[in-house]
């Protein structure tokens, strides 16, 4: 059995012959198994990544396609034998077969040793050449499909501009003219391929070729993003100009068999590499779990310590990016404090301390969860200010704010730890920490209303950012900008609506590839919904939005604007109590609007309890990235709901 979905989505037996999968559903829901690498996949999500407004009988529907596929898939398997390939599991399916009978899943292990090691560029050439088009390509109209293309995508890049360099570096690729002058034409911001092209025209013996496209880029680069190159691209035009570029090629130091990289030295590497965004992002979070595992591997609790706590990067957002990889993080950290015992070296436990609390996001855990995470917060900020080390005091602020979300209204407690951070990072030389101490004030000033002091603190940031190579700061405040054009859409002389959902088009388009889900997944579609109920007007339909984790709390007003009362009434009755998270108020205003336009008294009161301390913040802006408009307003409506029940 092979499957392939690097293009159409498409499964093969043993024998080469193809296999009938069935309609597009039927493919789809093969191709979101893929995606899951094995993992399970409930239900629930399959149902909300089949459809955008799920029939009444989706289950059925979703139970059918199942039957069908693992009909096609294993043909041969005798009645009443449980599937091999297409399995239950808990709530759930799984996809159980070897990665290597998967293209997306060859080509990212073939990627990954690749980056660990040259000798596996001729396997990394085999995989590039296997792709038949965009990933998932028959799968349309999905948000989950098109959040792979794009991820995938971006791999891919990685992996032409890998083998690119992998040959150059090893005096070859001459031969790679055309390759990389089509990948630059496909992908024109990637400075890292212009200067590939550059080379391998060099080594094609063509000079003046290769000077002139270092030009086109920087040409291209001023005209359309006023932007002048960057260091790697002028130094090598400086050596093609001063004929100090050989032939041959640098030979590169690569991180292979023979050349590994301790503990230690990967999470230093992980550390800097995080604040870059991007793919850079993702593999440093996933570098810094294998540094962790390996550092727990040698038995030392003292050196497991300081690789855990060696990783402080500044966090911002409730919402973990991946939250299995943040468990596991928390758990080798607490297992950590149990070996060093109540008499391990302050320093250490503090930082362990607040490792578990940062990575304790509070829109991901449970009651018990949230009780040990605050806990670790408060004794970790009581430990730093004892052993006096102001890196390691901001580190645990940076815990007690991700932990400062336990109710409704808080804003004004967490500006105080924002300007805390900012005091010690400015004092010590601390650019890092000075970046989300300006991000925290500009969020609690967001959720007050205070739009001057939000965008003082923004440019601030902005200004660091551009000295400490902080590429994702200009990210979150273009977010910012645009909360703020919304908020100004509703006054006279602002910016108009269409403007506004512009703004935050564009703040999304420039999220989407930042390496952040967490942060990115349902935050536009809330956006626009903030939007739309600062001018009264109905939530946004467009069937492509995906809603993410916000979808429970959406989705009864979205119902009502469909005219479907009694199936909003339902919805609203199953919406859960929101996670003590950057999006409670938001979430409890828009819970409160329902139950205000459905005459739902109960929950209009108990929506009206859970805002009361919020009244002088604005819904969903205590992110800084988006408004629905004063707490205030929500509250009058619930009151008055509740109160006509008394």
């Amino acid at each position: 059995m092979r499957i392939d979905v690097l293009g159409a989505v498409r499964a093969f037996h043993d024998d080469g012959s193809p296999v009938a999968l069935g309609g597009p559903r039927h493919r789809e829901v093969l191709a979101r198994l893929v995606a899951a690498e094995g993992r399970m996949v409930t239900t629930d999500t399959l149902v909300d990544d089949l459809w955008t407004d799920p029939p009444a009988r989706a289950v059925g529907a979703l139970r059918t396609f199942v039957a069908a596929l693992r009909r096609a898939l294993e043909p041969g398997r005798p009645p009443r034998t449980p599937p091999g390939v297409l399995v239950t599991e808990g709530p759930g399916y799984a996809l159980r077969l070897p990665r290597e009978d998967v293209d997306v899943h060859r080509f990212q292990d073939t990627l990954a040793r690749a980056r660990r090691t040259p000798d596996a560029v001729t396997g990394l050439g085999e995989v590039l050449a296997a792709w038949q088009g965009p990933a998932y390509a028959d799968v349309t109209g999905s948000a989950w499909a098109q959040r792979e293309r794009v991820r995938l995508e971006e791999l891919r890049g990685e992996g032409v501009e890998l083998r690119a360099r992998i040959l150059l570096d090893s005096g070859e690729g001459a031969g790679l003219v055309a390759e990389l002058g089509a990948h630059v034409a496909e992908h024109p911001w990637r400075e890292p391929a212009w200067a590939l092209l550059a080379r391998a025209l060099h080594r094609a013996g063509r000079r003046a070729d290769a000077l002139a496209t270092l030009r086109r880029a920087r040409a291209m680069l001023a005209d359309q993003l006023g932007l002048d190159p960057g260091a790697d691209l002028q130094r090598l035009e400086t050596d093609i100009l001063n004929g100090s570029l050989s032939l041959e090629g640098p030979r590169t130091a690569w991180a292979g068999p023979g050349v590994r990289f301790g503990p230690r030295t990967t999470v230093d590497l992980a550390r800097t590499l995080a604040l870059a965004g991007g793919d850079a992002l993702v593999h440093a979070r996933r570098d810094r779990l294998a540094a962790v595992r390996a550092a727990e591997r040698t038995g030392d609790p003292f050196l497991t310590a300081r690789i855990i706590g060696a990783y402080d990067v500044p966090a911002l957002w409730t919402r973990a990016d991946d939250p299995e990889q943040s468990r596991a993080v928390v758990a080798a950290a607490e297992r950590t404090l149990t070996a060093l015992g109540p008499d391990g070296p302050a320093d250490l436990t503090a930082r362990l301390l607040a490792t578990v609390a940062v990575e304790s996001r509070s829109a991901d855990l449970s009651g018990a969860e949230l009780g040990r995470a605050r806990q670790a917060a408060r004794r970790a900020e009581a430990l730093a200010r004892d052993v006096a080390d102001p890196a390691l005091l901001a580190f645990a602020l940076n815990g007690v704010f991700l932990q400062s979300f336990a109710h409704p209204g808080l804003a004004t407690e967490r500006d105080r730890t924002g300007a805390e951070i900012l005091d010690l990072a400015t004092r010590h030389a601390l650019p890092n920490f000075a970046v989300l101490g300006r991000l925290v004030r500009l969020q609690s000033a967001s959720a007050l209303g205070d739009l001057d002091t939000a965008t003082s603190h923004a440019e601030a940031a902005e200004r660091l950012a551009a000295t400490t190579e902080a590429p994702l700061v200009p990210v979150l405040t273009g977010w910012f900008h645009a909360r703020a054009a919304a908020a100004r859409s509703t006054e006279p002389g602002g910016p108009t609506a269409a403007t506004a959902a512009a703004h935050y088009r564009a703040a999304d388009d420039a999220l989407r590839t930042a390496g952040m889900p967490g942060l990115h997944r349902g935050l536009l579609p809330l956006a626009l919904l903030g939007l739309r109920l600062l001018h009264d007007r109905p939530a946004p339909t467009d069937p492509h939005l995906d809603w993410g984790p916000y979808r429970p709390w959406a989705h009864p007003l979205l119902l009502l604007d469909r005219g479907r009362t009694e199936q909003a009434r339902a919805a609203l009755a199953a919406v859960p109590e929101p996670p003590p998270d950057h999006m409670q108020e938001a979430l409890w205003c828009l819970t409160a609007r329902a139950a205000v336009r459905l005459g739902e008294r109960g929950v209009a009161a108990r929506a009206e309890a859970a805002l009361r301390g919020a009244r002088a913040e604005h819904a969903g802006a205590a992110g800084g990235m988006l408004t629905l408009g004063p707490v205030a307003r929500y509250l009058a409506e619930a009151e008055a709901c509740a109160a006509a029940g008394r």
